[in-house]
């Protein structure tokens, strides 16, 4: 059974801001590809849904956060998700070389 996907406000500023920079920097068919590989991650984690380690953070609001990869070329970006037993809520889309507690967090 999939899981239904509610994207956080958050994460969709995200999302549209790396695929404004990947726009800019290496040209639309990259940036496509991008959304296309954001897609098929977050079909596979409606599919599966426990995908990924749970985060270990010290702070309380960020308990039940998992994070995940992105497909293929963009393995670098994660997707920061968590679910229950019908939803898979996507809180944040980064680059995993970010400051990522202090992110999360704003």
């Amino acid at each position: 059974m999939s899981l239904r996907v509610q994207l956080f406000p958050r994460a969709d500023a995200d999302l549209k801001k790396q695929y404004a920079w990947y726009l800019k920097h290496a040209g639309t068919d990259v940036a496509e590809r991008y959304f296309a590989a954001f897609d098929e991650t977050i079909a596979t984690l409606a599919l599966h849904s426990g995908l990924g380690p749970l985060g270990s953070f010290r702070n309380a609001r960020l308990a039940g956060i998992r994070s995940y990869p992105f497909k293929k070329p963009f393995d670098k970006h994660l997707i920061f998700h968590r679910t229950d037993s019908t939803t898979l809520t996507i809180v944040r889309v980064m680059h995993g070389a970010r400051n990522l507690p202090r992110r999360l967090l704003e």
